[in-house]
């Protein structure tokens, strides 16, 4: 059985980073075309970064030149470091990997306030 299982979420001022780290389980994460999407109160749910199987990243334009996403074959996890947050940050962050189907993790919540 595939699970996503974020972590690093929390409250950070602006112009702070904060490393978020989707953990695979029942599944390589070299297998999985995986991104980190966002959603805002109000608002739908938007992909920030996307890593495909292959290597090939994509970006968001609100995250390019300020997030990097990277995949450890390692430790089985894909990662979103997010540096110079702003409160337009402010959203619940899921994973998503994809393979033959779409597979969620449960949401990790960064909050971007002074």
């Amino acid at each position: 059985q595939v699970q996503l299982v974020e972590s690093g979420g929390g409250l950070v001022q602006p112009g702070g980073s904060l490393r978020l780290s989707c953990a695979a389980s029942g599944i390589i994460v070299s297998f999985l075309t995986t991104g980190w999407y966002r959603q805002a109160p109000g608002k739908q749910r938007e992909l920030v970064a996307r890593i495909n199987r292959d290597g090939s990243i994509n970006y968001a334009d609100s995250a390019k030149g300020r997030f990097t996403i990277s995949r450890d074959n390692v430790k089985n996890t894909v990662d979103l470091q997010m540096n110079s947050l702003k409160p337009e940050d402010t959203a619940v962050y899921y994973c998503n990997g994809i393979f033959m189907r779409d597979y969620w993790g449960q949401g990790t919540q960064v909050t971007v306030s002074s």
